[in-house]
């Protein structure tokens, strides 16, 4: 099992909401400390502008002395078939390998001489290659970005030298056991489809993929349509233009005998997967059901649900005082060592699930009050939850773009999945827009007696067999 959805930046998903709003500290505005109100009014204006080619163009001024540039393609492991599946992340691992023009020691030197920081991710329907610099190299980072994505040398030999590395993290990140628990939960709700695809991929391929394939992915995937030039920081939205024009503009936007890919739909399939082993310590679970896609009006109230089951660790303190009902019974009945509640949403779909660690003998107590809080948010929710978990929310959507790398990213994502970058104020009017009603409604349109997608590993026999979990999504009420 490979690495999962929350790989990217080595956090849960990436969060497990994947919508990430911009920070306005105090420090940017030189002030003692600057309200929530004016957060939303102080915001700077993200500015777009679209080549010939296609290839688009994002940025948002901040004054900074550092800035984050980098390059957005829509392409990831769902547009990879089971024979080319790790494609995309081995390229990832070949990309800062060396260019026609720059060989390794070259461009790690140019990098290194710039102070700056290079770095990409690949997810399930995204590639991202950025680099953090001070803002007088912007023209040389867009150059050597430009170079790596365009012409990447791909040689042979540094192949076979990177296949070993693959392998290697392959097997890292089989010990860990959050993300093998996330990939069987998308192997098995999208079964049979690219989004039940790994973004690692198996051993096997990472053994057998060659040159080919991955000139073959560059020039399937790689087109200026799908691009994103995104920055953030000190810079210039015209001067950025004009470094686009100069090192961008020859990027294709024709496809190969006008065969432009197109994502199939990727259905759920309410099942389950186990992968038992008594001799380790804790269990790794995760039930999850159909989600709304990125685009959805009904994203903002399943971030508000979300909220209200919240989040659980045996580390934190409060115990019965805890905000969450679920994480007070956590607490108080020694449920589980952790839990969050999760949304990883893909362009036509999603996943919505609680992901849970807990001893062998808690799997049944644990998984009982799990669905218990799905069930109470589609029949009893109130005005004091909702009115927490919207609170919280925006604290949280204000408070985690803590820089100009993930304001980058924030706005390279937005810009794939939306078309544009949506201000946080409208977050802000959508969020306060949410009422006990709608979550009520919304909820039971995702939640209440569908079928549940389940994978479990480790010491799992408590957990119930299916067919109970599936009878816990409703409740039979006179």
């Amino acid at each position: 099992m490979v690495a999962s959805m929350w790989r990217i930046s080595g956090a849960v998903n990436r969060a497990l909401v994947k919508a990430r709003y911009p920070l306005l500290l105090s420090l940017r505005r030189g002030q003692a400390s600057v309200s929530y109100a004016q957060s939303l009014l102080g915001v700077s204006e993200t500015r777009l502008t679209t080549l010939s080619n296609g290839l688009r163009i994002a940025s948002e001024e901040t004054n900074q002395a550092t800035c984050t540039v980098g390059l957005w393609i829509g392409c990831g492991s769902r547009y990879e078939s089971e024979k080319n599946n790790g494609a995309g992340f081995f390229l990832e691992h070949m990309a800062f390998k060396g260019t026609k023009k720059h060989p390794q020691s070259a461009l790690e030197q140019a990098v290194e001489s710039m102070g700056a920081h290079l770095s990409a991710y690949t997810s399930r329907e995204h590639t991202a290659y950025y680099m953090k610099t001070l803002a007088k190299d912007l023209p040389k980072a867009v150059e050597l970005l430009a170079e790596v994505v365009q012409s990447s040398s791909l040689s042979e030999a540094e192949m076979e030298q990177q296949r070993s590395v693959v392998l290697r993290e392959l097997e890292e990140v089989e010990g860990s056991l959050q993300d093998v628990c996330l990939d069987l939960l998308h192997a098995t709700a999208f079964q049979g489809t690219p989004l039940g695809h790994s973004v690692l991929g198996p051993s096997v391929n990472a053994r057998t993929l060659t040159r080919n394939d991955l000139v073959e992915y560059i020039n399937s995937h790689y087109k200026a349509p799908r691009m994103v030039l995104a920055t953030a920081g000190g810079v210039n939205h015209d001067d950025l233009v004009a470094l686009a024009q100069q090192h961008f503009s020859g990027v294709s936007f024709e496809y190969e005998g006008d065969a432009v890919p197109v994502l199939s739909p990727c259905r759920f399939t309410g099942s389950e997967i186990r992968m038992r082993d008594d001799a380790m310590p804790l269990a790794h679970v995760a039930i999850a059901v159909e989600g709304a896609g990125a685009a959805s009006p009904d994203i903002v109230p399943l971030m508000v649900a979300n909220s209200i089951i919240g989040s659980y660790d045996i580390t934190f303190g409060g115990g019965k005082n805890l905000s969450s009902r679920l994480a007070r019974l956590a607490a108080e009945l020694n449920l589980c060592h952790s839990f969050q509640a999760f949304h990883s949403s893909y362009s036509d779909t999603g996943l919505l699930g609680i992901y849970f660690v807990t001893d062998k003998h808690k799997i049944e107590d644990m998984m009982h009050w799990a669905q218990n809080a799905w069930m109470n948010l589609c029949t009893t929710v109130t005005e004091s939850d909702v009115a927490r978990a919207k609170n919280a929310l925006k604290a949280s959507l204000v408070g985690q773009l803590n820089g100009t790398t993930p304001v980058c990213d924030d706005i390279g994502r937005h810009i794939l999945n939306y078309g544009r970058r949506i201000p946080l104020a409208e977050w802000d009017a959508r969020i306060e827009a949410v009422t006990p009603r709608i979550v009520r409604d919304v909820c039971s349109k995702y939640i209440y007696d569908k079928c549940p997608a389940v994978s479990a590993v480790g010491p799992v026999e408590q957990l119930p067999d299916y067919n109970r979990m599936r009878s816990a999504m409703y409740w039979l009420r006179f």
